[in-house]
């Protein structure tokens, strides 16, 4: 039975979940054109951080390969890897960002964008998850 609290909160949670997605996979679209194309800000930025100009192009191929697993209909266990993908971005980014000194108010930026991540992937809907057992663990889908 639906009731009109249940639909809101339903609601409210597709908006949550759509916005956070929204904003985590125009930050890996951009952000992964930005890093493929190696804009002097970027460039300068991965420089002092001591990562090599080619990082750049992996990493960019990788967000933007992200962002489409991200918005792709279905496919849950490619979107497990691709929020995985993200995490392990973000993180670094916030960890390589303080190991050489960069200001605390960079993070500013990068935290709440691993926030938005965790959220996306805390709401994401039935279809965009991994089926469960009983028990509660995650099982691949079939071959």
């Amino acid at each position: 039975m639906t009731t009109i609290t249940g639909t809101r909160a339903v609601t409210a949670r597709s908006a949550a979940y759509w916005t956070a997605t929204a904003l985590v996979t125009a930050e890996l679209a951009v952000g992964g054109i930005w890093d493929v194309l190696r804009i002097s800000q970027v460039r300068d930025v991965v420089e002092h951080l001591g990562y090599p100009a080619y990082f750049l192009v992996l990493l960019g191929v990788w967000k933007v390969l992200g962002a489409l697993a991200l918005l792709a209909p279905r496919l849950p266990l490619l979107k497990e890897w691709a929020y995985a993908g993200v995490i392990f971005t973000d993180t670094g980014a916030i960890v390589s960002h303080l190991t050489v000194g960069y200001e605390l108010a960079e993070l500013g930026f990068l935290i709440p964008l691993a926030g938005l991540t965790v959220l996306s992937w805390a709401l994401r809907p039935e279809p965009r998850r991994l089926p469960t057992v009983p028990g509660g663990s995650a099982v691949p889908a079939a071959r």
